[in-house]
């Protein structure tokens, strides 16, 4: 069930590192408001003993999205979002206390994020067929940056088949994430992930058309 009522943010970011995500939760979110965007510009140590120096503590939302780059930043920040019982986001990071998705588009399902957790994370399409082409695709939840909606237009038209092959490449096109950072475990970057999790997106709504 939709939810209804505004889900508010703040964002954590570092020398503007989140406005891409920022600028694709405005466009294509709803019911979400991003109250505060704290963005931490001056230079930091290697090492820093107490976050709180740097990161402000007076805030107050539904949730945290950190786009932090700093580990220090993030897991001071996940601990202050944890004191407060706010539910924290921070893809690609690794903070024990936070949700730590590989990618925006690799957030799962979850109640603790109201609306932008219902809109944002793994993708969800809807799939028309007509003359064994993709008449229409509906985006039903998609990546935070953008790239579920702005592939749209490339895969309409095509058959299903020529659409697979085309979604996986144009996520990794427009993913902004960062290509070294590859996961141990299944040893790919996050450009690969996005393709991957598109392109599943993709194969499951075709195959429930």
């Amino acid at each position: 069930m939709e939810n209804k009522s505004v889900t508010t943010i703040i964002v954590f970011q570092q020398h503007g590192s989140g406005e891409e995500k920022i600028a694709g939760i405005k466009e294509y979110g709803m019911n979400i408001e991003i109250t505060q965007v704290i963005d931490i510009d001056e230079a930091l140590p290697e090492f820093i003993d107490d976050p709180k120096e740097y990161v402000p503590t007076d805030f107050s939302g539904d949730m945290v999205l950190s786009f932090l780059k700093h580990p220090d930043l993030v897991e001071g920040l996940a601990d202050i979002c944890n004191e407060k019982n706010i539910p924290m986001v921070a893809s690609g990071q690794k903070a024990e206390k936070a949700i730590t998705p590989f990618t925006c588009c690799g957030l799962g399902v979850t109640s603790k994020l109201g609306a932008y957790g219902e809109q944002f994370g793994i993708p969800e399409y809807k799939v028309t067929l007509e003359d064994g082409k993709i008449k229409d695709l509906k985006i039903l939840r998609g990546a935070s940056c953008g790239a579920t909606w702005r592939i749209v237009e490339k895969v309409v038209g095509l058959t299903p088949d020529e659409a697979l092959i085309h979604i996986a490449r144009e996520a990794q096109y427009i993913c902004k994430a960062d290509p070294s950072k590859f996961d141990p475990i299944t040893g790919k970057s996050p450009l690969h992930y996005a393709g991957d999790v598109h392109y599943k997106a993709l194969l499951k709504a075709i195959e429930n058309a």
